[in-house]
C-alpha cells in the first residue's frame, strides 16, 4: 500500500503533496466564504484548517490514499484540493463503507475546468492503485458538483441530510466507459 502522496501531472495541473509551506494559502482558501459555500458553510478558522491539513497528510500514512494539493503548473500556486478520504459520516453502510471523493477549488480556480481535470486524474489513480466503488456527498444546491460528479461516472444513490442540510449521496461503483 502506498504511504507516500504520487505526484501527479495533467496538461495544466500537478497533483502533489501537501507541504507546510502551503497551509498559509490553504486555511486561506477554506476562510473564503465563496468555497465553503456547499461545504459547511462555514468558513474555516486557522485552527479548523490546521487540522485538515493534518488529516490530509495522514490519511495517507493510515489508508494508503488521501486528498492531494491542486496547483497550477504556471505559476506553481495552489488552488485546491481533490481525492479521497473516509468521513465517517454515519450515513449508513451503503455510504460509509467506501472512500469518499472530494474537490475544492479556490473562486480564481473556479469555471476553466481545473475542477474537473483535478478529479479526473485523482480518479485515473485510484481505479490504477485502488479500483473499487467510491462515493460521494454533494449539496443539493451544487449542481456544478453535481454535473462534475456525474461526468466522473457517479449516480444519485439517494437524498439524505448532513449537519441539518440537503445532500446528494452519489456512488460509482467504477471508471465510465470512455467513448
Amino acid at each position: 500500500m502506498i504511504r507516500s502522496t504520487p505526484m501527479i501531472n495533467t496538461a495544466r495541473l500537478t497533483l502533489c503533496a501537501m507541504r507546510p509551506e502551503d497551509f498559509d494559502r490553504f486555511a486561506e482558501i477554506w476562510r473564503d466564504p465563496e468555497v465553503v459555500r456547499h461545504v459547511g458553510g462555514t468558513p474555516r478558522t486557522r485552527g479548523e484548517a490546521w487540522d485538515s491539513f493534518l488529516r490530509n497528510a495522514g490519511h495517507w500514512q493510515m489508508t494508503g490514499f488521501g486528498q492531494w494539493a491542486v496547483v497550477l503548473q504556471s505559476n506553481r500556486k495552489l488552488i485546491g484540493q481533490a481525492g479521497f478520504f473516509f468521513g465517517n459520516r454515519s450515513l449508513g453502510s451503503d455510504f460509509d463503507s467506501f472512500p469518499e471523493a472530494g474537490w475544492v477549488l479556490a473562486p480564481e480556480g473556479q469555471g476553466q475546468g481545473y475542477g474537473f481535470e483535478a478529479a479526473q486524474a485523482a480518479h485515473d489513480w485510484f481505479d490504477r492503485v485502488i479500483p473499487g466503488p467510491l462515493v460521494a456527498l454533494i449539496d443539493a444546491g451544487n449542481t456544478v458538483s453535481q454535473k462534475l460528479a456525474a461526468k466522473l461516472g457517479y449516480s444519485l444513490l439517494r437524498e439524505a441530510e448532513y449537519r441539518d442540510t440537503p445532500v446528494h449521496l452519489f456512488r460509482r461503483n467504477g471508471p465510465p466507459a470512455r467513448v
